[in-house]
């Protein structure tokens, strides 16, 4: 009687596995990059907790913006600012590119570069933390296993098995414990992540990505509205603002 039903109804098994296949696609980025925040943050849950303290997904309200950091490691040797990336296939990018380039095999992709994200995180954390004027901030970059690096970065960016062991080659103290456990506690008061709207979040995000796309359809620099215009460098030729040095945004030509 089931299988009758179900051949007799085929279409609507149609629908509804299209249907899902299309949710699915639609929240693919956000579902890959959880099950990345959650493979680092049992990375994380690993070291020595006498001598690291972990705050996983700490949201920051900061002078109107909020901040979304994937992980936040407070120790003895500095603050270590985590950003994931569950990403595949080869990686191109460098320190200073405004977007990285993700290629699996004929699919490209481009991503803001996660080493200026990482560095916006910082100023937020530095701006919660003014009290502790002296702290080594540690920003990281984490990739999945599954991903090559196919360019020469001078930042920490490293892979997820090997995100311990780049923490542990920061040694020195830098903090004392009584500054830890303060700093620590500060930030879990400041996080917002229980009345964080991610769906609004990603639409700030959208409306920024869209009024950039707007100023260079224009000719604009997105950063300061100057003019861009051509230029030449070591690697070739470029696009940059007319308003260098004050102002350094630049785009492959």
């Amino acid at each position: 009687m089931m299988a009758d039903f179900i051949l007799e109804h085929w279409y609507i098994w149609l629908i509804i596995a299209v249907g899902l296949s299309s949710i699915y696609q639609a929240f693919k980025p956000i579902i890959k990059g959880h099950l990345g925040e959650k493979s680092t943050a049992a990375i994380l849950a690993r070291l020595d907790q006498s001598k690291y303290s972990v705050i996983n997904n700490l949201v920051l309200q900061t002078r109107g913006r909020t901040s979304q950091i994937d992980h936040v490691v407070v120790s003895n040797f500095g603050i270590f600012v985590i950003e994931t990336k569950n990403y595949k296939g080869w990686i191109f990018g460098g320190d200073e590119a405004e977007y990285w380039t993700q290629v699996l095999y004929k699919y490209k992709q481009q991503f803001y570069n996660p080493i200026r994200q990482n560095r916006g995180h910082v100023l937020a954390l530095k701006h919660h933390l003014r009290a502790f004027p002296n702290i080594a901030y540690i920003p990281i970059v984490v990739f999945s296993d599954n991903a090559t690096l196919k360019s020469a970065i001078y930042s920490e960016v490293t892979y997820s098995s090997m995100l311990r062991e780049v923490i542990k080659e920061y040694a020195d103290v830098v903090l004392t414990e009584e500054d830890k456990q303060a700093i620590f506690k500060q930030l879990n008061a400041a996080n917002i992540k229980a009345t964080y709207s991610r769906s609004k979040h990603v639409s700030a995000i959208r409306q920024k990505l869209e009024a950039r796309e707007k100023s260079l359809s224009e000719n604009r620099c997105p950063q300061c509205g100057g003019n861009l215009i051509p230029r030449f460098g070591k690697f070739g030729e470029f696009i940059g603002c007319s308003n260098f040095p004050t102002c350094r945004f630049t785009i492959d030509n």
